[in-house]
């Protein structure tokens, strides 16, 4: 067996780039682990979790390239295809005068407009003050961007009369076209403001399985409902729902909002002329699909059956719950409920701080919930639901130890997402001698086919649901607490 990691400093590549050229360089005859990164600590983590000696680098923008392979011969050979692969042009001859504008100042020269910016969050706040500058609209993409940048973006916007859709605003739907991660919905009645990508995705295809389409989504970033940014974004998006005729109901979704800033929004709501739904996670509040069918019943629409793929029953196992997620909103919206049973459930995200869970890349003892999309965890590598492996290594660990009795699992589909998750997923829970229970959020016009992933699932072992609320419910009922104490026995 032989072994090397490469060091290219200073030389930086995208985080889906470096995803494919790593898979492309996996598959090569005789490699057995390959990894090709940005030199961030948690990507040296990982090298370190795959069994490579990892170099000290100097900057976060050094890349790596790590390959272990049978001989010498082959890890030459896979070397030298990454190197190549990350050299080779990203798109065919194109003339000086055709190539596109390298500025977001340049790009909306032609006039006002949407600009959807995904950049690393050091510069995001750069290019969309150009954008806002340039009289555009923003959908910024890109997260680990600090929140007083945040608020300084969302303030321009207002002097402006624009709008900011963002930081890491991971879902949106403008004119009939997903934006970041989007499923495939019906137009309707519907306005949409989200403080939540996840949560809205829920949203959309709880009502596209009741057959209601939505007008626009418009994401506003996961912490504009917190007390600093303290609901700027939102009021703007609320006020241009109102505006439109076509919206007939507004429905505003959030993970859990500072109390005060829910309180002030609830009183904005109510001076508008077109009625608002609530749809804000928090203890003692409903959870997303209770409100999603609080929704129906305002628009005087039925409440279907919503799907689900049960395997048969089984007894109640001692143990502990371990959930992987994606989505953090829906991680949210697990914890809460099963905290509501369990008592303590640690996490990355936690609901309370002395919950945290300081290491989510290991397998404690305890029931936790780890959000593998929350920035920590996405730093120098593409979000978990483009580029699962880092789940998918830990999903490994948690199967295999002896104190997991359930594994709670999310699965997004729609635009933007992994083209099938579950080809990844099915090879790891098929023959899982613990019980598997996935949400499976996802519309029937979604490119990865919603009921044929959810069967693929199913005949892999897995419970799966299209109810994230369900899905956890369900996990809690297969669980019989145990305490850290009762572990070894």
């Amino acid at each position: 067996m032989a072994e090397r990691i490469v060091v290219r400093t200073g030389r930086y590549a995208d985080s889906v780039t470096l995803l494919q050229v790593s898979r492309q360089v996996a598959e090569l005859p005789g490699v057995q682990a390959a990894q090709v990164a940005m030199a961030t600590e948690l990507n040296r983590q990982l090298l370190a979790g795959l069994g490579f000696a990892t170099p000290e680098t100097g900057s976060a923008n050094d890349l790596l390239i790590a390959v272990r392979a049978g001989t010498d011969a082959e890890l030459d050979a896979a070397l030298a295809a990454a190197e190549q692969l990350l050299t080779a042009p990203r798109s065919g001859g194109t003339s000086a005068a055709e190539l596109p504008p390298r500025t977001v100042g340049a790009a909306a020269a032609p006039g006002p407009g949407l600009a959807v910016i995904s950049v690393p969050g050091q510069h995001a706040f750069t290019e969309a003050m150009d954008a806002l500058e340039a009289g555009c609209d923003v959908l910024l993409f890109s997260d680990n961007v600090p929140v007083a940048q945040e608020i300084a973006l969302k303030d321009a916007a207002a002097d402006r009369g624009l709008l900011v859709m963002g930081p890491d605003c991971g879902t949106a739907v403008v004119g009939g076209v997903g934006l970041g991660f989007a499923n495939v919905v019906q137009d309707g009645p519907v306005g949409m403001v989200a403080a939540s990508g996840t949560g809205a995705q829920q949203v959309l295809c709880l009502l596209d399985a009741a057959g209601v389409g939505v007008r626009a989504v418009l994401g506003v970033g996961g912490r504009d409902l917190s007390a600093e940014v303290a609901g700027r974004s939102t009021r703007a998006a609320l006020r241009l729902f109102a505006d439109d005729p076509a919206t007939e109901l507004i429905v505003l979704v959030s993970k859990p909002p500072a109390d005060e800033v829910a309180s002030a929004l609830k009183d904005t709501a109510s001076q508008l002329g077109t009625p608002v739904r609530f749809a804000l996670l928090g203890a003692g509040r409903p959870d997303l699909t209770a409100a999603t069918e609080a929704v129906l019943a305002a628009l005087r629409r039925p409440v279907p059956d919503w799907p689900a793929w049960l395997q048969p029953h089984s007894p109640a196992r001692p143990g502990w719950l371990r959930g992987l997620f994606c989505g953090g909103t829906l991680c949210d919206e697990a914890l809460l409920l099963a905290s509501a049973e369990l008592g303590r459930v640690d996490s990355n995200i936690p609901l309370r701080p002395d919950w945290l869970l300081t290491d989510p890349l290991t397998v404690p003892p305890g029931s936790w919930l780890v959000d593998f999309g929350d920035d920590a965890l996405t730093r120098g590598r593409a979000h978990p639901m483009i580029d699962p492996s880092l789940r998918e290594e830990q999903l490994r660990r948690v199967l295999a130890d002896p104190g997991t009795a359930v594994v709670l699992l999310d699965v997004v589909l729609g635009h933007g997402a992994h083209p099938d998750p579950a080809a990844t997923l099915v090879p790891i829970v098929a023959g899982a001698e613990v019980p598997v229970v996935v949400s499976l959020i996802g519309s029937r016009g979604d490119p990865q086919d919603f009921a044929g992933t959810a069967e693929r699932l199913h005949a892999a072992g897995a419970s799966v649901f299209l109810s994230n609320a369900a899905a956890t419910r369900h996990a809690l009922g297969l669980l019989e607490p145990i305490t850290q104490g009762d572990a070894g026995e």
